[in-house]
């Protein structure tokens, strides 16, 4: 991201996920989301990134990194997926932005799988499609 003009700095778990500064970026970042129950919890992401041209407030772009040898491992875990957007879309509503990146092999079941819970998704080998975010 920085070839592109961001700056690597974490975000405060203190602060809103909205507040999040424009032209940055993180890794492994706790989001805060509504659970089971009405209790907040913190799911993992792998990155974070707040476009230059943001206003804030404003939600930043969530991307979680997905690698895989084979297509057995991935339909084991496509569930997981599922659950964090839920719980993304419970929290800061339809307008949150969650992409997979992917590396390696994810069939047409993944992929529609994914596509049904309204998550999209970037391959490794075509970081062009990057530009389609807004980065």
């Amino acid at each position: 991201m920085t070839d592109r003009g961001y700056t690597l700095k974490a975000h405060s778990q203190k602060e809103l996920l909205n507040q999040m500064e424009p032209g940055t970026f993180t890794f492994r970042h706790n989001v805060k989301v509504k659970g089971s129950e009405g209790k907040t919890v913190n799911i993992p992401v792998d990155a974070v990134i707040q476009p230059k041209t943001a206003a804030l407030p404003h939600l930043p772009i969530l991307i979680e990194a997905k690698s895989a040898g084979d297509f057995t491992n991935v339909n084991k875990r496509r569930k997981e997926e599922g659950k964090k957007m839920s719980q993304l879309k419970a929290t800061y509503g339809e307008q949150v932005v969650f992409v997979l990146f992917l590396c390696g092999y994810f069939d047409a079941g993944y992929l529609g799988y994914s596509a049904a819970d309204g998550i999209d998704w970037i391959w490794e080998h075509r970081l062009e499609d990057l530009d389609q975010l807004g980065l």
